[in-house]
């Protein structure tokens, strides 16, 4: 059952990383603009990529919860440095700080059952929360 929750939760993360490598392939026009929002793109990428793994790898609920605290702490920064994906920032932010809280509910013990389904709603609300950070810096570099 184990191996069956790590195999769902890896076709999660690589599925999100397909979805946010195709929104970060879409390319900058060679402007400053277009060079800041490909940034933008990247840091939301790694970001959603790192936390979904933090969640799927498991293993002491306080490493996992640090560790998707420091992401938070990244996609803040984010919305901080470029006002245009400060609101969708803050939403990554969001879903990075209930997937945190979440993780102060897994069990310590490393051979106890693990809730897939919420692991992967939280890695499912952290990869569309960065989708739409990247959206979001797409569209105003574009209009």
């Amino acid at each position: 059952m184990q191996m069956q929750r790590i195999k769902m939760s890896a076709a999660l993360v690589f599925a999100g990383a397909l979805l946010l490598s195709g929104c970060a392939a879409g390319g900058g026009n060679g402007d400053a603009s277009g060079d800041a929002c490909e940034t933008v793109r990247t840091e939301a990428r790694d970001i959603s990529n790192g936390a979904q793994n933090a969640l799927a790898a498991g293993g002491d609920p306080s490493d996992v919860q640090s560790a998707l605290e420091g992401y938070s702490e990244r996609a803040a920064a984010l919305g901080d440095e470029n006002e245009d994906v400060a609101d969708s920032a803050e939403a990554l932010v969001g879903a990075l700080d209930e997937a945190a809280a979440f993780a102060e509910t897994l069990p310590t013990d490393p051979e106890a059952e693990v809730d897939a389904e919420a692991v992967a709603e939280h890695q499912t609300a952290i990869q569309e929360a960065a989708a739409e950070v990247s959206s979001a810096c797409t569209a105003d570099a574009e209009g």
